[in-house]
């Protein structure tokens, strides 16, 4: 048997991908110069709270900074301060910059630079929360019990400072030496009475191996991103900030575009159950399908394959407006892998729909109206939201397949230990992981579900960006 070998890394062209897609790195320079001169349009009446010590959690690298927030424990639960990056004060209506804008509908990511929704001189600068400097934000405060349920909340215009930046490995490493920062020391406890908080409403979660591109040089590998509790804990404030901000439209009624995802149909939650009773998986009735996954060794060959199979549930995530909603009924407003109405508001340097909504928050908790740019522009935003978000995942898929075939390319017929998540049915392969390096592909014969197996590479194509493996041997219950 020819065994694996360890696959370092290899040069790797991202420029197909991006005349593939029609990803316009340039801006035009009528938008830049916009940007540049751009000016905080409320100046005059913003609250400061610079008093507030923000700090920001991000990527390592990352300059378009959209969030910074403060967490304190009170008597009575807690108090959540974030602050949002305000682009609906500094981007004019109808301006070039608004129109690009508007056209990109989002930030593409790509493993050799990114194709920002904005000009970099504004969303890496002077609208980004980089620690250090007066910004202006759009800030939430939400009040919260002991269980960190939501009280109270509100947004409002307001100049803030962020003191620091991190890095997520860093605020994990502070968690774990009991070395928090005190606008931190609280996000722990607040992050898993709200991932509990979610479990109890129907919420559903994916551990799933996620494959990242990483550059070495002028080659690039694949390895698993890391996740840790600080990237579950730090979810969980953007997660409720915009249901908070989902509940201030829907009780506003009218103008709102929530995201939306529903519930999966019942015959999809009982082949779940057929596949974890064959995985000798206990799954009470009563038990949720986010509660069984939550409870899971993410680590094993089953948690692999209920998780793969458990994306079949989270389909048919859209952006719904409220204004089209003859009869907003609970079961059209819900985002089901959230369990509850939910709002894209916290990430308007990178995705369009965010500063829309962010202005309509901002009009009804200053009991305003909403201004006529955004109720006119706010179904255009929709359907850019749409179909970006489309274009934005072909292009990620489209990066780490690129890279899987080229790193694989000189391995075929290389023999690599894999995890069988689906088994073949009718004309669909099986589909394995293989952990080093991590890839997720299609696999020749009949290896049965759950196993641990050794799996041949047969192809490995970057022109098609195309890799399969076959099974041809046996394997061992996982």
């Amino acid at each position: 048997m020819q065994l694996h070998q360890r696959i370092v890394s290899a040069p790797v062209d991202f420029g197909a991908i991006r005349s593939e897609f029609g990803l316009a790195s340039d801006y035009p320079p009528e938008a830049v110069s916009e940007a540049r001169d751009a000016t905080d349009a409320f100046a005059d009446s913003r609250i400061d709270r610079t008093d507030i010590e923000f700090v920001t959690i991000d990527p390592p690298g990352a300059m378009d900074l959209d969030q910074a927030l403060h967490i304190a424990r009170t008597p009575t639960g807690f108090t959540l301060n974030y602050a949002i990056a305000d682009l609906g004060a500094v981007i004019v209506a109808d301006s070039a910059l608004a129109a690009e804008s508007e056209q990109r509908g989002q930030t593409f990511y790509l493993p050799d630079g990114n194709v920002p929704l904005h000009p970099p001189v504004l969303s890496e600068g002077t609208a980004s929360l980089l620690p250090g400097v007066d910004r202006p934000a759009a800030l939430w405060t939400i009040e919260l019990s002991e269980d960190a349920v939501p009280l109270s909340f509100s947004v409002m215009r307001a100049m803030v400072r962020s003191r620091e930046r991190f890095d997520y490995a860093q605020v994990q490493a502070a968690a774990d030496a009991g070395t928090l920062p005190p606008s931190l020391v609280a996000l722990p406890e607040f992050g898993r009475l709200r991932i509990e908080a979610g479990l109890a409403q129907g919420a559903i979660s994916l551990r799933l191996p996620s494959q990242d591109v990483v550059a070495e040089g002028d080659r690039w590998r694949l390895e698993l991103e890391p996740r840790t509790a600080v990237d579950d804990w730090n979810e969980q404030v953007s997660l409720l900030t915009g249901m908070c901000a989902a509940r201030i439209m829907i009780e506003h009624k009218g103008v709102g575009l929530l995201r939306t995802m529903p519930a999966p149909p019942s015959s999809a939650v009982e082949s779940m159950r057929r596949t974890a009773a064959a995985l000798g998986v206990q799954w009470p009735a009563d038990v949720p399908v986010g509660r069984m996954l939550a409870g899971l060794d993410a680590n094993t060959p089953a948690a692999l394959v209920l998780m793969s199979e458990a994306t079949g549930l989270l389909r048919g995530a859209g952006y719904t407006l409220l204004a089209e909603l003859a009869e907003p009924t609970p079961d059209r407003l819900v985002h089901s892998a959230i369990g509850a109405p939910y709002a894209h508001v916290t990430a308007p340097l990178r995705r369009l729909a965010d500063r829309f909504t962010t202005e309509i928050c901002l009009a009804h908790c200053a009991g305003v109206e909403v201004p006529r740019w955004v109720v006119d522009g706010l179904a255009g935003a929709a359907e850019t939201m749409r179909r970006t978000d489309g274009v934005s995942s072909k292009v990620g898929r489209a990066c780490v397949d690129l890279t899987e075939a080229t790193v694989l390319a000189p391995r075929i017929g290389t023999e690599f230990t894999a995890v069988v998540l689906r088994a073949a049915t009718g004309t669909r392969p099986a589909e394995v992981f293989v952990a080093d390096p991590p890839v997720l592909a299609r696999c020749e014969g009949e290896p049965v579900e759950g196993q641990t197996v050794s799996v041949r590479l047969v192809v490995a194509d970057p022109a098609t960006r195309t890799i399969g493996f076959a099974y041809e041997g046996t394997g061992t219950k996982g």
